[in-house]
């Protein structure tokens, strides 16, 4: 059975300038100083970047980003880590909404 998603597609992410030059390349240049040095290391904008990668579940990032914190010298306790804080808020951000329902229910329950 075919994958929708192929690990080599990962390498042909710069081809998206194809259809739209000027947007990607706009893209591509707020992309590289967002992760240039700067408040935060490199290696702390990888361990980011690999936690939103598993939490937008983006298969092509988290193999970019498992390879980019690796080759930064990241350990695999670390970014387990990282992958448990998103994991946290994202189902904390779940179960922060239950808020919404219950206040729903008490208002129509009345």
């Amino acid at each position: 059975m075919e994958s929708y998603f192929k690990p080599e597609d990962l390498s042909k992410f710069p081809n998206v300038s194809e259809f739209g030059e000027d947007l990607a390349k706009k893209f591509f240049d707020y992309y590289g100083a967002v992760f240039a040095e700067g408040a935060l290391t490199s290696r702390e904008k990888s361990l980011i970047a690999l936690a939103v990668s598993h939490t937008v579940q983006c298969p092509y990032c988290i193999d970019a980003y498992s390879h980019d914190a690796l080759e930064k010298g990241c350990s695999e306790e670390q970014m387990m880590e990282a992958v448990h804080v998103a994991t946290a808020i994202r189902g904390g951000a779940s179960l922060v909404h239950g808020v919404q329902m219950m206040n729903h229910v008490k208002k129509v329950s009345m």
